[in-house]
């Protein structure tokens, strides 16, 4: 197993403390990897006998008969280790029905410390907070961040160029599996789809009992085609009445939710800087991978630069930040990104060519009056890194930098 330190070092500080650790995120992942880091971890750092653990992944066929709330107690209730705690590791919690109660009464009655794993809308917050108001923490997993790519690639070929490393990363986007050995784009995409068909009919249609799936594709294509732009439920049910295919705003927000809720999509809300409120109206949608674009819709080159922003956005939301894009009068910054007292602005471009854009590019950012850093990320070459007082910087060279 190829290490994921920076959720290892995050998690490790809520070893033994009264919550529950729960780990959510699209499928594939990396969250039954991570779990099973953990268990080494714990053993190894806290002298834990493997007969203090319990693991069980829920999605095997080991398991298969555990499917209620009741089973699940029963079952563990007779193998928890009569002389200490006893850490629990439930991979894919989620098969099992109100498995919330079962955690809840172990954290209650007996001496645990408990992790559990799960990739679709039953883990979010809304869910669970029912049964573990105030006991839980939630870490959200990501799919390889640029830096991790790295790693992984470093495994089995020579790294010669950040830059050019980064271009085969937002093509073949960060799912572990497609780095475990040198894919090309068509294997990888092949991987990818499978994964994107999993959780569209397994976590989508078939728990939400959806009947017109083509319906549902048509909404995901839209949204995959249109990453990194302002859209509303209208302009899609635009766009299908386009295509003759009729679907009111209602339904089209219940679909986008979904797809949120099955961590496929990340909404990003605009923020008034100048009223410093968040506004309800022509959000944006980022993907969980660049590589899910590419698997359902293809390749093309004009989608690298939307792709460019999708990763920022994706690495923002690993560090912790709360990110939103900034509205300045009539002027958009790409992303506005807040975590407690600090926060950063960032416009995000492929190149700037022209005298034009370069204006348009770092004007906007001129135009903030306040103090907080300033960044312009690019891919093409340039000369310097500050311009009055806006650090330029290449994104391979930000993803992978320690500085914010």
């Amino acid at each position: 197993m190829i290490k994921r330190p920076i959720y290892i070092e995050k998690i490790m500080r809520f070893v033994d403390t009264p919550f529950v650790k729960v780990l959510t995120g699209i499928r594939r992942c990396g969250k039954s990897t991570i779990l099973r880091m953990l268990m080494e971890e714990i053993q190894q750092t806290h002298h834990i006998g493997s007969n203090q653990i319990l693991h069980y992944s829920f999605d095997s066929m080991e398991y298969e008969d555990i499917k209620t709330a009741k089973m699940l107690f029963k079952h563990l209730k007779q193998r928890l280790y009569p002389n200490g705690k006893t850490y629990l590791f439930l991979d894919e919690i989620q098969e099992v029905t109100e498995w919330e109660k079962v955690v809840n009464s172990l954290m209650t009655d007996y001496d645990v410390d408990i992790y559990v794993t799960g990739s679709n809308s039953r883990m979010m917050s809304s869910e669970i907070s029912t049964y573990l108001t105030g006991r839980y923490i939630s870490f959200r997993i990501y799919p390889l961040s640029f830096a991790e790519y790295m790693t992984f690639r470093k495994k089995f070929t020579e790294i010669t160029n950040t830059h050019s490393e980064l271009v085969n990363y937002i093509r073949l986007g960060g799912f572990p599996a497609v780095h475990l050995q040198d894919h090309s784009p068509q294997e990888a995409y092949t991987i990818v789809k499978d994964i994107y068909n999993a959780t569209i009919f397994t976590d989508i249609v078939k728990r939400n009992q959806i009947r017109k799936v083509d319906q549902l594709e048509r909404i995901v294509r839209f949204t995959f085609d249109n990453v990194g732009k302002t859209f509303s439920a209208a302009s899609i049910s635009k766009y299908l009445k386009n295509e003759h295919r009729s679907i009111d705003n209602e339904t089209v927000y219940n679909y986008l939710s979904k797809l949120e809720s099955a961590y496929i999509l990340h909404r990003c809300s605009r923020f008034d800087i100048q009223g410093k409120e968040l506004l309800k109206t022509q959000e944006k949608f980022y993907l969980a991978d660049s590589a899910l674009r590419y698997s359902v819709l293809g390749y093309t080159p004009d989608s690298v630069a939307a792709m460019l922003e999708n990763t920022v956005y994706l690495e923002l939301l690993r560090r912790g930040y709360d990110v939103s894009v900034g509205k300045l009068n009539n002027a958009e910054i790409d992303f506005v990104a807040a975590k407690q007292e600090n926060k950063i602005y960032i416009q995000v471009t492929q190149k700037i060519g022209s005298a034009e854009t370069e204006q348009r590019e770092y004007g906007r950012l001129l135009d903030i009056r306040d103090n907080y850093p300033k960044y312009v990320l690019r891919t093409d070459d340039f000369a310097g890194g500050n311009y009055q007082g806006i650090k330029t910087m290449h994104i391979a060279d930000f993803l992978l930098s320690d500085e914010y």
